[in-house]
């Protein structure tokens, strides 16, 4: 089932999710749900503040399909970075959280992270390049933390307030 996603600014966005003691039926559930609503909005990755769900989890494919890549959809449960490297990479980052607004973010080049996968059980993979982008810019959603809060402060207030004038007009035209 496809959820409705938070848009910046919203109070759950910067809140520091649980960490999921037990995985569920239903948090499997939920991260079905999640990979669909990413898949159609369409983005690369989605955590679960992000559709106000206050649980350490993420969805990720970065695969490209234009590419002949096939779709390598990840559902990581409290995944954390374990290890990064000294070496950065820039990319133009967005958010579905944050519509039509991008910025150049800085992060570690290559990340190792372990979670746990939909079966309860302890993964650990090596991450690079525009997957470690994802990765790290999804943990970071757990931790409350939105790309915009890498940027200067008077290009983040610009963006904060067209989110605001953004959220203003969907109100206005769902009435």
């Amino acid at each position: 089932m496809k959820r409705s996603i938070l848009i910046h600014p919203d109070p759950r966005l910067k809140k520091v999710c649980a960490e999921v003691p037990d995985l569920s039926d239903d948090l499997r559930v939920l991260a079905d749900d999640m990979l669909e609503t990413m898949y159609d909005a369409p983005g690369i990755g989605l955590a679960a503040p992000q559709i106000g769900v206050m649980d350490r989890l993420i969805v990720m494919d970065c695969a490209k399909p234009d590419n002949g890549e096939e779709p390598r959809p990840l559902v990581m449960f409290n995944p954390r970075v374990i290890a990064s490297s000294d070496d950065l990479n820039v990319y133009e980052e967005g958010c579905l959280s944050i519509p039509d607004q991008y910025a150049d973010v800085e992060r570690p080049k290559v990340v190792d992270v372990a979670w746990l996968d939909v079966n309860g059980v302890l993964q650990t993979e090596t991450f690079d390049g525009l997957w470690a982008t994802c990765v790290q810019h999804e943990i970071d959603h757990l931790d409350g933390k939105l790309f915009i809060d890498y940027l200067k402060p008077l290009k983040r207030n610009m963006i904060t307030r067209k989110m605001v004038k953004l959220k203003k007009e969907r109100a206005r035209d769902s009435v």
